[in-house]
Order: structure tokens, then C-alpha cells, then sequence
């Protein structure tokens, strides 16, 4: 059996002046965290509380994202424990998916999926901003 080869034509990059698209309300559900027909709206919020989450099965916090006016705030449950502290999350801003759908973790409804990257020794390293902007704008 052969396999076709696909082509991938890339657009040319272009900057843009229009304004940056914000996460529209309600955002169409997520069937489950392992679907991929469906497609994720990553949006951009500030974390304005994070606490200790020690019912967690694994080391966790509870964080509490402002995803903005047509959002709002959303919790998280996130397995932060190796890099962050608590009291240094407050105020930064931080990428997630706010479409999927609400997850039981534990005693706490995390309705979003808080983004980062594994360090060298399994850690997460949150996914953000390098420059401050308004909360609710959507990952292109």
C-alpha cells in the first residue's frame, strides 16, 4: 500500500491593525479532554486567587482566572506545586482552554484547563504573556 504525500502551503505572515479577537460566550462545548474533532478556544486571564489544593489526588493548586467581562472567572485545578508558591501567581497572566467542559477534581469543578510545558525534570512552566494584556483575548 503507498501512501500519498500531502502538500502544506503556509500563508505569508502579516501584521495586523484589526483588533485582537476575544473568546465569544458561550463557547461551544467539548465533548472530553481526548477529543480531537472538536476544536479548543485558548483564551488569556489573570490569576486573581490561588490556594493550597491539598484534597488533590498529586500535589496541586487552586487557581481562580479572570478570563474577563464576557467570560468571567473560572477555577482550575493545576499541578504547580514544584515551581510556584501560592502568593507569586496573583496578578500573572496565564494561557488556558475554557471550552472543555467542567472536570470533578476532587472536591473542587475545574472549569478550565490551564496551559503550560514540561522543564527538564517534569515540572510545569505556565504558558503566558510576555507583555500584559487584556484578559479574555484569544490564542491565534
Amino acid at each position: 500500500m503507498r501512501l500519498a504525500r500531502a502538500r502544506i502551503q503556509f500563508a505569508p505572515f502579516q501584521i495586523s491593525n484589526r483588533e485582537p479577537q476575544r473568546c465569544q460566550y458561550p463557547l461551544p462545548p467539548r465533548k472530553s479532554h481526548s477529543s480531537s474533532s472538536s476544536r479548543s478556544t485558548s483564551c488569556v486571564g489573570t490569576i486573581i486567587k490561588a490556594e493550597p489544593f491539598p484534597e488533590a489526588r498529586k500535589p496541586a493548586l487552586k487557581l481562580f482566572i479572570d478570563f474577563g467581562p464576557v467570560i468571567g472567572v473560572k477555577k482550575s485545578s493545576a499541578q504547580l506545586t514544584k515551581r510556584y508558591a501560592p502568593e507569586t501567581l496573583v496578578g500573572r497572566q496565564v494561557a488556558a482552554v475554557v471550552n472543555f467542559p467542567p472536570r470533578q477534581i476532587g472536591p473542587l469543578m475545574s472549569e478550565a484547563l490551564t496551559l503550560g510545558f514540561p522543564d527538564a525534570e517534569g515540572a510545569v512552566v505556565l504558558i503566558g504573556p510576555e507583555r500584559q494584556v487584556p484578559d479574555g483575548g484569544r490564542m491565534f
